[in-house]
């Protein structure tokens, strides 16, 4: 019987804790080894030259030379899948975004408080990232960075405003979800997105997005009016975000229950209001990410009479979630990330052209 090839892993972080850790976590999963480990970007270097890793994990906050500028240079002249790991800090996170700018993969957190048994009960969740970074397609250095080369704006004559576009995407997603709404008009109909997020997240990816596009980009409320013009992000990791209707009005609710999944916010849930509450009136599109979340529910959506779209495999970091959605037939359309805001807004009713 032929060996398992296992996924190399380099892990640099400044805690002797952390990297221990993470040696013990990935080294418990039988196609996951770490290779090396490297308390700084320094010595990390001259590791990859030495192990050739499938993965690096990088931690966000590092001694002699930052975690930001050693990814960039990485991403430059050496580019490999790299998963962050960020405390849960405001700066953090803000760094931790600008990191998947410049095209890490993904990110993890370290929790809090209880760091050894919380880093054991992510186990899973480290191990499935470094999987889906190791098979993940890296974008073109060129392209990272928002605001570095916006987008042109596209134009929309809507004859109604009764349309709605659900978003749902994973590993990958923050950079895609940038990339179909900067292009947007203020006047485009209501968005709701859920990205799989941890808690502490959203708000700074909000503050980004909301920066960048002439859309205004809101970390969801409950019972918050469902406006055109406006998108509506799911509060990562505390709640489930759903559509329902108050008299003539759509409105956000959040849900506090358990994670569907494996996932809270989960993308099923989002799609499958939808596809209740507003019917022919949605239009879904399933973004890049690891795991079959939101495939039934856009399955739901389409049957329901929306217009439904994933992110084609050539566009994807990660083609999981779309590929899972095409299968089962909840797709119409396998959607190149470039045409997505074109073909949401063609959908909704407009001419989309570039301004």
């Amino acid at each position: 019987m032929e060996a398992i090839k296992k996924i190399r892993v380099l892990c640099v972080d400044d805690s002797a804790l952390v990297r221990s850790l993470m040696t013990e976590i990935i080294s418990q999963e039988p196609d996951l080894e770490v290779v090396a480990t490297a308390p700084d970007p320094l010595i990390a270097r001259e590791l990859i030259k030495q192990h050739n890793p499938d993965v690096l994990t990088l931690d966000v906050e590092m001694p002699r030379m930052d975690g930001l500028d050693f990814l960039e240079r990485l991403m430059r002249l050496r580019p490999m899948p790299v998963v962050m790991v960020s405390s849960l800090t405001e700066r953090n996170s803000d760094i931790t975004l600008r990191a998947l700018e410049l095209g890490a993969v993904d990110f993890v957190t370290k929790p809090k408080l209880g760091l050894r048994d919380g880093l054991t009960e992510y186990g899973g969740m480290i191990a499935d990232k470094i999987r889906a970074a190791a098979h993940a397609r890296l974008r073109p250095y060129a392209t990272h960075g928002s605001g570095a080369n916006p987008r042109p704006r596209l134009l929309g004559n809507f004859s109604t405003t009764e349309k709605l576009i659900m978003i749902g995407s994973s590993t990958g997603g923050t950079e895609a979800i940038r990339h179909v709404l900067e292009p947007l008009p203020a006047n485009s109909p209501a968005i709701l997105i859920t990205q799989h997020m941890p808690a502490g997240f959203t708000r700074s990816f909000v503050q980004r997005l909301d920066a960048l596009c002439a859309v205004q980009v809101h970390e969801a409320e409950d019972g918050q009016r469902v406006l055109p013009g406006h998108v509506y992000l799911a509060p990562g990791g505390i709640a489930h975000m759903k559509l329902e209707r108050s008299g003539a009005n759509y409105v956000v609710r959040l849900e506090y229950s358990e994670p569907v999944n494996r996932h809270r916010p989960s993308v099923d849930v989002l799609f499958h209001s939808a596809a209740r509450v507003a019917g022919k009136n949605a239009i879904g599109a399933i973004l890049t990410g690891m795991g079959k979340d939101g495939a039934q529910g856009l399955l739901a959506m389409r049957q329901a009479g929306a217009r439904t779209f994933a992110q084609n495999e050539e566009s994807c970091v990660v083609f999981g979630m779309p590929r899972e959605a095409m299968l089962i037939g909840a797709a119409e359309e396998a959607v190149a990330l470039d045409d997505l805001s074109e073909r949401l807004l063609q959908s909704a009713g407009a001419y989309g052209h570039r301004v």
